[in-house]
C-alpha cells in the first residue's frame, strides 16, 4: 500500500512533524502582543537559541542540493557554489558586532540613519522584497525535487508522453556514456539532437505523483501559519528543533551510500580522479581557484545586505551572546557542509548519468537508499532545513515592509494594527517564492543571481559603516546603476525575443579534446581499458562549446541542425560591459567567464562610490556623529543602562577618537580589542581545521 509513492509510515512521520510545528506555533502565538516582541523576540534571546538562530537561518536544504547537484555535474570542486562562505565566516565576527551595536530593526532602519534618507531605506526594502521571491523560491524548489524524486510513478502508470521523455533520456545518456570511444555518424546526429533537447528540457529521467505546485501551496501555508502566530521568537524555538533535524538529513544518506559503493575505496574505483581535484582545471570544471576567489569576493560584499542578519544579531541579549551565536552556528554549518559534499561524491559513483536533473540528486539517493520509515524522517529533514529559513526571513521582510515602507506612509497607527499588517505579509513573500519556483526550473541559475545581487546594497553597507565620507547621492546613483546591470538588463535580454537570438549574444568559445592522465576505474577495466583499478590510463575528454554571454545556447529545434540558435537563462550583462572595451572572450574557458562576473559583481559598486562620493554632497556631520557615537557605545547589560551610556556618547561623539586607526579621519575603524584577536584569530583557526577535513575526505581511501 502506497499513498502517492510513499509508504503510510513516512506519511504518518510528515504528518506529526507538521502537527508539532504548528502547535508551537499556536503557543508562541499567544505571548506576541508587540512589533518588539514578534521582530526580534524582546532582544531577550540567549546563547542557546542565537546558535540555533543562526545555524538553521543560514543552513536550507537547497545549499545541500546545490552542493550535492554540482559536486554530481562538476566533482568535489562544484562544491564551492556554497562552501565558499567557509573564507567569509570569520567576517561575520565584526559583521555581527556592527548590527548589535546599531540597535536597529532593519538593514533599511541603517540606511535611513545613516544616509537620513527614508527614501534609501525605503528603496532597500523594495529591494530586499523583490530579492526574498527568488530566496524562497529556491526552498520551494529543492524541497519540490526532493519530494518529486522520492514519490515516483511506476512505470505502468506513465503517460505516451512520460514514456517518450524518459526513454529519450536513457538514449542520450547510453549515447553520451560512449562520446570518449567514438560515436558512428548517425550516433553523433542523435546525440546532438538529444543535447538540444535536454538544453531545452525536454527529457526527463523519472516521473513523479508530486504536482510541484500543489507542494509549494500546502509548504507556503504551514511555513506561512506558524510564523504569522508566533514571529520571529517561534522562529528561533522551531530552529532548535529543526537543528536536529538537519543533522539527521546530512548524516543518513552517507554510512548507507558508503556501504553500498564498497567504502572509499569503491568510491576511487567508481570515480574519476580529477571529480575530486578541489578547485577543477579551466578546462573540465566550472570552479578553478580564480573562479572561487571571484565568488568568495561577491559573496563577502553580498553577506552584510542578508536582511536576517540584522535582526539574528538584534535578538541577542548582548553583544557576545550575538557574536558567538553567529560564529557558532556558521561553523557548525560549514561542518555539516563536508558530508553534503561526500553525498555529492556517492552519487557520482552510484548513479553517474541517471538523472537529467541534477537538482533530483538527493531525492533520488533518499528513495534508493532508504526504508519506509527512514525516507519520512529524511523528507522532515529536508522540510525542516526549508524552514528553519524561510520562517525567520520572512518575519525580517515582514519587518522591513512595515518599519520602511508601511509605517513611514501610515504613521500613527496603533501597535495591533502595525502587528496584523506585518503578519499579512509573510504569506504575500511566501506566494513569490512560489512563483519563482514554479518559473525557474535550475536550482543553480537562483544561486549564482543571490551571490551578486544583495551586492548591489552591501558594498553600501559596509562602507557606511566605517567612511563617513560615503554620501547619500553616491549610494543612490551606485544602487541604479548596478541594478540596471545586475538585475534589470540579465532579465530583460534573457526574456526578450530580439536579443535571445541576437548573432552578437550568441557567442560560444570552441570545443575542444583533451588528452587526461588519471587511474583507471571498475569500468575502465570491464572496457579492456585497463588491467586493474588504479592503472594510470590516458583518456580523452570532449570539453563543450560555452556560451559567452548566455547561460546556454541551443537550438530551437533540436532535429534540425539548421535551425535558429536562441540564448537560455540569464543574459550576463557584466560580460557584456567588459565587451565594450575590446575584450575578446571566444577563447576564454567557462572557468574565467564566471570568474569575471563575479570579480565585476564584487568590484565595480566600490568603483563607483568612491568618485561619486567624491562630487556630491556630504551627510550632515551632526546626524553622522550620532549614528557612529552609537555605533562605537558598547551595548549595556539592562535597557535602562543602555540608555545612560549612549546619552554619555551622543553628548560627546567625538569621544572614541583616540580609538581609532585613523583618527581624526572620516575612517571610523576601531582598533580590535584583544576580544577581536581572539575571535577573528580563532575563527581562522577554525577555517583551517575544516579545510583539512575537507582535504583529508577526498584524500582518505
Amino acid at each position: 500500500m502506497s499513498i502517492l509513492g510513499l509508504h503510510p509510515l513516512d506519511v504518518a512521520v510528515l504528518l506529526g512533524y507538521v502537527g508539532v510545528i504548528l502547535w508551537i506555533g499556536h503557543r508562541v502565538g499567544a505571548q506576541t502582543s508587540d512589533r518588539g516582541e514578534f521582530f526580534l523576540a524582546g532582544r531577550r534571546l540567549g546563547g542557546f537559541y542565537q546558535f540555533f538562530l543562526n545555524f538553521g537561518t543560514s543552513t536550507n536544504a537547497d545549499q545541500a542540493v546545490a552542493v550535492s547537484r554540482e559536486i554530481y555535474r562538476q566533482g568535489i570542486g562544484g562544491m564551492w557554489i556554497q562552501y565558499l562562505v567557509l573564507f567569509i565566516t570569520p567576517f561575520y565576527w565584526f559583521q555581527t558586532l556592527l548590527f548589535r551595536r546599531v540597535r536597529l530593526t532593519t538593514i533599511g532602519d541603517f540606511f535611513t540613519e545613516r544616509f537620513q534618507s527614508p527614501f534609501l531605506g525605503g528603496a532597500f526594502a523594495v529591494f530586499i522584497l523583490f530579492v526574498s521571491i527568488i530566496g524562497g523560491g529556491a526552498g520551494f524548489m529543492v524541497a519540490g525535487k526532493t519530494f518529486m524524486a522520492v514519490t515516483p510513478k511506476a512505470e505502468v502508470e506513465w503517460t505516451a508522453d512520460e514514456r517518450g521523455r524518459v526513454l529519450a533520456f536513457r538514449e542520450f545518456r547510453d549515447l553520451s556514456d560512449r562520446l570518449g570511444s567514438g560515436l558512428a555518424p548517425a550516433e553523433r546526429d542523435r546525440w546532438e539532437e538529444l543535447n538540444e533537447r535536454n538544453k531545452l528540457g525536454q527529457l526527463d529521467s523519472i516521473v513523479s505523483h508530486t504536482d510541484p505546485l500543489v507542494f509549494y501551496v500546502v509548504f507556503a501555508l504551514v511555513v506561512g501559519v506558524y510564523t504569522m502566530l508566533g514571529g520571529f521568537r517561534a522562529a528561533a524555538i522551531t530552529d532548535a528543533i529543526q537543528g536536529v533535524l538537519i543533522v539527521m538529513f546530512s548524516l543518513i544518506l552517507i554510512p548507507l551510500g558508503l556501504a553500498k559503493i564498497g567504502g572509499f575505496e569503491g568510491l576511487h574505483a567508481t570515480v574519476p580522479d580529477f571529480m575530486f581535484d578541489l578547485f577543477g582545471s579551466a578546462a573540465l570544471s566550472d570552479y578553478g581557484w580564480y573562479t572561487v576567489l571571484a565568488m568568495i569576493l561577491a559573496n563577502l560584499v553580498s553577506i552584510i545586505a542578508v536582511t536576517t542578519g540584522m535582526q539574528t544579531a538584534g535578538s541577542a541579549r548582548d553583544e557576545m551572546t550575538a557574536r558567538i551565536g553567529m560564529i557558532g552556528g556558521m561553523f557548525f554549518k560549514r561542518f555539516i557542509m563536508l558530508f553534503w559534499a561526500l553525498a555529492g561524491l556517492l552519487a557520482i559513483g552510484l548513479y553517474a548519468g541517471d538523472l537529467h536533473d541534477p537538482d533530483l540528486i538527493w531525492g533520488y539517493m533518499t528513495r534508493d537508499l532508504l526504508m519506509p520509515g527512514a525516507i519520512g524522517l529524511m523528507m522532515v529533514g529536508i522540510l525542516a532545513a526549508n524552514m528553519s529559513t524561510l520562517d525567520a526571513t520572512s518575519v525580517s521582510y515582514s519587518a522591513l515592509f512595515i518599519r520602511n515602507l508601511y509605517e513611514p506612509l501610515r504613521p500613527g497607527r496603533s501597535e495591533a494594527h502595525y502587528l496584523m499588517v506585518g503578519r499579512l505579509v509573510i504569506p504575500v513573500t511566501l506566494m513569490g517564492g512560489i512563483l519563482v519556483a514554479v518559473l525557474v526550473d535550475d536550482l543553480l541559475e537562483l544561486f549564482r543571481y543571490f551571490i551578486s545581487i544583495p551586492a548591489i546594497f552591501g558594498a553600501s553597507i559596509w562602507l557606511g559603516f566605517v567612511w563617513r565620507g560615503l554620501t547619500r547621492s553616491a549610494v543612490i546613483l551606485q544602487v541604479a546603476i548596478c541594478v540596471m546591470i545586475y538585475a534589470v538588463i540579465p532579465n530583460l535580454f534573457g526574456s526578450m525575443d530580439w536579443s535571445r537570438h541576437d548573432v552578437r549574444f550568441l557567442q560560444m568559445t570552441g570545443a575542444r579534446t583533451i588528452q587526461v592522465e588519471e587511474s583507471a576505474l571498475i569500468g575502465d577495466v570491464d572496457a579492456g581499458l585497463a588491467s586493474r583499478v588504479g592503472e594510470p590510463i590516458t583518456k580523452v575528454r570532449e570539453v563543450a562549446p560555452a556560451a559567452v554571454f548566455f547561460d546556454a545556447v541551443a537550438r530551437e529545434n533540436p532535429a534540425d541542425p539548421t535551425s535558429r540558435l536562441v540564448g537560455l537563462g540569464r543574459f550576463n550583462a557584466e560580460i557584456w560591459v567588459l565587451s565594450w572595451f575590446g575584450v575578446d572572450f571566444s577563447d576564454t574557458p567557462r572557468s574565467w567567464l564566471i570568474a569575471l562576473r563575479f570579480f565585476f559583481d564584487a568590484l565595480f559598486p566600490f568603483i563607483l562610490l568612491f568618485p561619486l562620493s567624491a562630487v556630491t554632497a556630504p551627510v550632515a556631520a551632526n546626524g553622522l556623529d550620532r549614528f557612529f557615537a552609537k555605533l562605537h557605545t558598547p551595548v549595556q547589560p539592562t535597557a535602562e543602562l543602555d540608555v545612560l551610556a549612549l546619552e554619555a556618547s551622543y553628548a560627546e561623539p567625538r569621544q572614541f577618537e583616540d580609538d581609532k586607526i585613523f583618527p581624526t579621519s572620516d575612517w571610523e575603524i576601531m582598533k580590535p580589542t584583544k576580544i577581536d584577536y581572539l575571535g577573528f584569530g580563532g575563527s581562522w583557526v577554525l577555517v583551517g581545521v575544516i579545510a583539512a577535513l575537507l582535504w583529508l575526505m577526498v584524500n582518505i581511501r
